[in-house]
């Protein structure tokens, strides 16, 4: 059991160390992968940045995932299409509950990065993190977001997931490094004793510790 995500995020990052010095950029998924993420970052002396995934979620059952949408310069979604086909989700409810969530992506982008440019990640080594994974919908679609950026290599770097899920994702990746791997898999904050939900708030303070002075950015988005 992880103490919490900074020590998940310390442990990920002896588990990388062999890649510092590399020109890295580390990318979260937040709410969650952020403190993780931060912790990467600052052992590989890396940059930070956000990767805004959200989950296409089940109506009335939320938690469970129809897919998964990432902003990029075109938007990307991942469908689970088991789940759309036993939940009876039509076509039309599905696309709405993504625009929705690409709405909300919106939203964050800007209550997070205030303007800042997104960091060009073409031609260097992407570490893509997130605090565990479960059905791996939402990483996945924050996996093909990536690649279409050009990394020279593409890292998927988790604490926790299922096997099977991992072994699903392999392909989506140059390198794939979990922590623990557990068959009987329930839910990602089972494995740490503090699994506080992360604020917004927190999240600006941790981006703020890790300035875009100093590295490529790409054109900034226009809101």
């Amino acid at each position: 059991m992880f103490r919490n995500r900074e020590d998940a995020g310390q442990r990920l990052a002896a588990a990388l160390a062999h890649h510092r010095g590399r020109p890295t950029v580390v990318l979260a998924l937040p709410r969650g992968g952020v403190p993780v993420a931060a912790e990467v970052a600052r052992v590989l002396d890396a940059a930070l940045d956000l990767i805004l995934v959200r989950k296409i979620g089940v109506p009335l059952e939320p938690d469970l995932a129809l897919g998964a949408v990432v902003d990029g310069c075109a938007s990307i979604t991942v469908r689970n299409e088991d789940v759309i086909a036993e939940s009876g989700v039509s076509e039309a409810e599905f696309a709405a509950i993504r625009d929705r969530e690409l709405g909300e992506i919106r939203h964050r982008r800007k209550k997070y990065l205030r303007g800042r440019g997104d960091i060009d990640v073409a031609g260097r080594f992407a570490i893509v993190i997130d605090d565990g994974i479960a059905t791996g919908a939402t990483i996945r679609a924050a996996l093909r977001e990536t690649r279409k950026r050009n990394p020279q290599t593409l890292v998927l770097a988790v604490p926790v997931a299922p096997p099977a899920t991992i072994a699903s994702l392999r392909g989506e990746a140059d390198e794939v490094v979990c922590l623990e791997e557990h068959e009987l898999f329930a839910a990602v904050g089972l494995y740490y004793a503090d699994f506080q939900q992360i604020s917004d708030a927190q999240v600006i303070e941790i981006l703020g510790r890790f300035p875009v002075h100093g590295t490529q950015t790409a054109r900034r988005r226009a809101e």
